[in-house]
């Protein structure tokens, strides 16, 4: 039997996992990726224009993405260690991936 997550739990791991995405964005010039931090939410703005907002959502215990007119939703998968969604995708992989989309070129998050 699975053990549903508490809240200290899960704002714990999902703030953490935003730091970490927050500190490898620093790295990006700030003409290609323009990092906004607020409690709980990650802002992008990309060149151009385009926008990708990662926040932690406590109700659902999720993070949720959006970019590009798409939305992710990921659980914390304790086995993996990763927040993933229900079909497997991981939020670093998602987040690279339309980040080398939308910047041209190879991107990689972890």
């Amino acid at each position: 039997m699975v053990t549903p997550m508490d809240d200290h739990r899960f704002d714990k791991l999902a703030a953490d996992e935003l730091h970490h995405l927050e500190n490898l964005l620093e790295d990006f010039d700030p003409d290609d990726v323009e990092v906004d931090v607020t409690t709980g939410v990650l802002s992008l703005t990309l060149r151009g224009g385009t926008k990708i907002v990662i926040n932690s959502h406590r109700a659902a215990k999720e993070i949720w993405m959006a970019a590009l007119r798409q939305a992710w939703h990921f659980a914390f998968d304790e086995t993996a260690s990763r927040w993933k969604t229900g079909k497997g995708d991981e939020l670093r992989a998602t987040l690279a991936r339309v980040l080398g989309e939308q910047l041209r070129r190879q991107v990689t998050l972890d």
